[in-house]
C-alpha cells in the first residue's frame, strides 16, 4: 500500500526522508479533482469515522446538546472539559466511567499527562463510547456487549457507513479504543464524509453542525482539526490514527488522504496542500524540522 511521496522532511536543505501515502480529492459534485496514489485501495479508516457513527446513533434516537454531540465525534484530547462531557452523557442513563469499555489513558497533554492517572474518561474515544452506552439505554439495548459487532448499535453504524461511503465492508476488526473498526476504500471514505456534509438529512445536518460550532469538543486547542475547523469558515474535518485525515467543505468538495507508514507529523502538509487544491491557503499548519532548538528544515508536501 506504498502509494505516491505525499510529504518530505528537510534539514539543511536536503530531503533527509519521505512519506508516501494516497490522497483522493472530490470536486463538489463528487467527480474526483486530483488524486495520489490509489483511492480504491482498501484501508481502515480509523477515527476519521466518528461522524458516520454518531449520525448511526442519532438515527437510533441519541439526543444531545450540540456540545457533547460533538464529543461523540471526537478524538479529544482528555481535557477537564472532555472528560466532564463524557461523564454528562453517562449521567443521562445513571451510569458512570465504570461502564465505558474503552481503554484507560491519560490526558494528551505532557504536564496534565505527568500528574494524572488513566483513567477510561481521559482515554480519546471517551464521548464517542458514552455515546454509544447512551444510544443502548435509550432503545433497551444491551450495554454490557455494546462493542460486540453483532449487537443491534454496531450493526446499525454498519449500515449507516455502507449506506453513506456506497461500498461494502470488506473486513471488520478492532479499534485502538476497543469498538469496531471498518475497512474499506479511501475514496469510500471520501464519499461518506462529502454525502455526510451536504446531506439534507436533519440527521447529518445536526452531526456536521454540532462540530462545526464546537470543533474545541472535536479534538482539541492547539490541535489540527480544531485548528482548521475554527480558521475556515464552513469546513468539517477528522482525523485519525495512523496517519488518515479527512475534510468537506458545505458545497462537497471534500479530501481523504492516508500516510502509508501512519506517521501523522506528515498529516498538516498534506493537509494543507490538499486545502490549496479547494484554492485555502492554510500553510500556517505545515511544520518545521529542529536542529539545536532551532528551524533547520520542514515537513512539506511534494504537489
Amino acid at each position: 500500500m506504498l502509494g505516491e511521496v505525499l510529504a518530505e522532511v528537510t534539514r539543511g536543505g536536503e530531503v533527509e526522508s519521505i512519506h508516501a501515502g494516497h490522497l483522493v480529492v472530490l470536486n463538489a459534485d463528487g467527480s474526483i479533482a486530483f488524486q495520489k496514489g490509489d483511492p480504491t485501495l482498501a484501508m481502515y479508516s480509523r477515527s476519521s469515522l466518528k461522524s458516520i457513527q454518531a449520525s448511526a446513533m442519532v438515527r437510533a434516537g441519541l439526543k444531545l446538546e450540540p456540545k457533547l454531540l460533538a464529543l461523540v465525534c471526537a478524538s479529544h484530547a482528555g481535557t477537564h472539559i472532555h472528560q466532564l462531557g463524557a461523564q454528562e452523557i453517562l449521567a443521562k442513563c445513571g451510569l458512570d466511567e465504570n461502564s465505558l469499555q474503552c481503554v484507560m489513558d491519560r490526558p494528551l497533554d505532557e504536564e496534565l499527562r505527568r500528574v494524572s492517572q488513566p483513567t477510561r474518561l481521559a482515554m480519546n474515544c471517551s464521548g464517542k463510547h458514552a455515546g454509544m452506552i447512551l444510544t443502548c439505554h435509550i432503545n433497551g439495548w444491551p450495554i454490557d456487549s455494546y462493542l460486540h459487532p453483532e449487537h443491534p448499535l454496531q450493526k446499525a453504524i454498519a449500515i449507516e457507513v455502507e449506506t453513506m461511503s456506497g461500498e461494502s465492508i470488506v473486513n471488520t476488526t478492532v479499534d485502538g479504543c476497543g469498538a469496531p473498526l471498518f475497512m474499506f476504500s479511501l475514496l469510500g471514505l471520501a464519499r461518506a464524509i462529502r454525502s455526510l456534509t451536504i446531506s439534507t438529512d436533519s440527521v447529518h445536518q445536526s452531526v456536521v453542525q454540532a462540530c462545526r460550532e464546537f470543533p474545541e469538543m472535536v479534538s482539541g486547542s492547539g490541535r489540527l482539526a480544531t485548528r482548521m475547523m475554527q480558521n475556515i469558515d464552513g469546513l468539517f474535518m477528522k482525523d485519525g490514527a495512523e496517519g488518515v485525515n479527512v475534510a468537506s467543505l458545505p458545497d462537497g468538495r471534500t479530501f481523504a488522504l492516508k500516510i502509508s507508514d501512519g506517521n501523522a507529523r506528515a498529516v498538516p502538509a498534506v493537509t494543507a496542500a490538499a486545502l490549496k487544491v479547494f484554492g485555502i491557503d492554510a500553510h500556517e499548519v505545515e511544520e518545521d524540522t529542529f536542529g539545536g532548538g532551532k528551524p533547520v528544515g520542514t515537513i512539506r508536501a511534494t504537489f
